[in-house]
């Protein structure tokens, strides 16, 4: 008979990072500040990366008095070689940095395609491959992937970032098989529009492609295939991130863990 851990007892097994290095990339503002803050809470030594100096000086000064650490590392992730090394020696990595830009295919800029499959693809596969000698080493490790319910679905004038999404969800699948055997799980997190700066943004930006005044911009275009008529906190979906940390999630890998208001659900 094969022998069988015991799963965690119910609300016996809080999440402890101490003696953990995670990363972060977007850590600046959003869902990414808010991962760096739950997982500093959870005692984990964390790599803050983003562009935003500012944004990781106030990050660093709000982790105060928190169990672990925030160390800023201002970091442009289209230096793939210099995100590859950043990765190095991680134990928790969380692949979250992102940007948007609203346009029809026929009118969307080539640069602007090539940037956005640059740092949300390319540079979560060199960082994972910069983690992933550390955590086969010491037989464990996370990867969360911070993709969306556009991982899920397709909307017009997205293409960019729906093909990035639906990118990282191969990805982050073809990770969890390799890593399985060497104790490392591979996910995502699906959530739909959170109130960050990016979705900010795009209210202006979908205003200008739909034609509509920007108050009517949230309820009838981001929020119209939500049953749960509110943007998701960036702080619900950290704990999302967290929870797949944890040693109740040791069997989840090469899942979508979708926060989306019952978006998919249609």
């Amino acid at each position: 008979m094969t022998a069988r851990s015991a799963p965690p007892a119910p609300h016996a097994t809080p999440l402890d990072l101490g003696g953990r290095t995670a990363l972060v990339t977007g850590a600046a503002g959003g869902i990414g500040r808010a991962c760096a803050l739950r997982l500093a809470a959870a005692g984990a030594e964390v790599r803050a990366v983003d562009l935003d100096a500012a944004g990781l000086k106030d990050l660093v000064g709000s982790a105060d008095g928190l169990p672990g650490t925030v160390e800023p590392h201002v970091l442009d992730l289209t230096d793939l070689d210099a995100a590859e090394r950043a990765a190095a020696g991680t134990d928790v990595l969380v692949n979250n940095a992102g940007l948007q830009l609203v346009r029809p295919l026929e009118e969307f800029p080539p640069d602007v395609f090539h940037t956005v499959l640059t740092v949300m693809l390319e540079a979560p596969f060199r960082l994972i491959r910069g983690a992933l000698p550390h955590m086969y080493g010491q037989g464990w490790g996370r990867i969360v992937n911070v993709s969306s319910v556009h991982g899920l679905r397709a909307s017009a004038y997205k293409s960019a970032y729906v093909a990035a999404k639906h990118g990282l969800e191969g990805l982050s699948k073809t990770a969890a098989l390799e890593g399985a055997p060497h104790g490392v799980t591979s996910n995502c997190v699906n959530p739909a529009y959170v109130r960050t700066p990016l979705v900010e943004k795009q209210l202006a930006d979908q205003a200008r492609t739909h034609g509509l005044p920007e108050e009517r911009v949230l309820a009838e275009v981001l929020l119209r295939d939500s049953a749960v008529k509110r943007l998701i906190e960036p702080e619900e979906v950290a704990e999302a991130v967290a929870y797949l940390c944890g040693p109740q999630a040791s069997f989840m890998t090469g899942a979508s863990v979708v926060l989306d208001g019952g978006w998919t659900a249609h």
